[in-house]
């Protein structure tokens, strides 16, 4: 039985040409609820699952997210695979709004990392997080963000603020000093989730403004926002069935294997409720 695919973004991602849908599943986590129920079905012959990373009808904050419920759940349903379809700021001028973005680093400024993880209460991991994206899931949404005619920026680094309010001026410059490429409040926890979870992941960032460090452009609203995000929706479908098409069936990369080496405690000492918690993540070990 081929792995599934999980797909991370707007509530209404899920309504793609030749997408199939079968069962809406309200999953319960030792975390908490996810974000809203998962959407499952067929896509190009896959079992693929959506989830609404703010809930449908746009409910839920950025930082409300409940990150370790929501890939808990798509673990629990042996997701392996997972696109992440996300709104970013620009901060580069060649990184233009409505531009797509293929982040292979991460920076965090979240102040909430410890809901990042799924270890603690008696297991102590530590992931190799240095290159934190699939190159496998980045170069197949690559080619299909190409094929598609989208102008693609293949790599850059992503950097994490808390939000829920945009950027000050100074908070954008600083970030451009420091040599990020794009902003965004919510997918550093789901790359850091999604790699102890085992699960292979890459991120389609689509560019919705420049922040506000451009000033000779209007400073970013949410009704600017929208408006690009709007029209960044029927690419993010077209290039998403391209996608879910070239994905390997089988999970045997690199990131599937993630936790080898990974966790300190020594197998005699994990707590029962903590391996109870945890047995989606755990599965290989028990």
């Amino acid at each position: 039985m081929s792995a599934a695919i999980g797909i991370i973004g707007g509530s209404g991602l899920y309504e793609i040409e030749g997408f199939e849908k079968a069962e809406e599943r309200k999953i319960e986590t030792p975390f908490g609820e996810p974000s809203d129920v998962l959407v499952g079905g067929t896509l190009a012959g896959r079992q693929v699952w959506f989830l609404p990373r703010h809930g449908r009808g746009h409910r839920i904050m950025p930082h409300e997210i409940n990150h370790r419920a929501n890939l808990w759940a798509l673990r629990s349903l042996d997701v392996r695979f997972l696109i992440c379809v996300t709104a970013v700021g620009s901060l580069r001028e060649q990184y233009a709004p409505r531009d797509v973005v293929l982040p292979d680093q991460y920076f965090d400024r979240t102040s909430r990392r410890e809901h990042h993880t799924f270890f603690g209460k008696g297991i102590v991991g530590h992931v190799s997080f240095g290159d934190p994206v699939s190159a496998g899931m980045r170069a197949i949404l690559k080619d299909a963000a190409t094929a598609e005619g989208a102008k693609v920026h293949d790599g850059g680094t992503y950097v994490n603020m808390d939000g829920p309010a945009f950027s000050t001026r100074a908070e954008s410059e600083a970030n451009r000093q420091l040599g990020f490429d794009v902003i965004g409040m919510t997918n550093l926890p789901e790359a850091k989730l999604a790699r102890e979870a085992e699960i292979a992941s890459a991120t389609l960032a689509m560019i919705t403004d420049y922040d506000c460090w451009k000033v000779e452009e209007e400073a970013v609203t949410a009704e600017a926002v929208m408006e690009h995000l709007t029209a960044n929706v029927s690419l993010a479908k077209r290039v998403l069935a391209r996608a879910v098409a070239e994905i390997p069936e089988d999970a045997k990369w690199p990131e599937h294997r993630s936790l080898d080496g990974a966790i300190m405690t020594s197998k005699e000492f994990w707590p029962e409720e903590t391996v109870a918690a945890l047995k989606p993540i755990l599965s290989r070990f028990l």
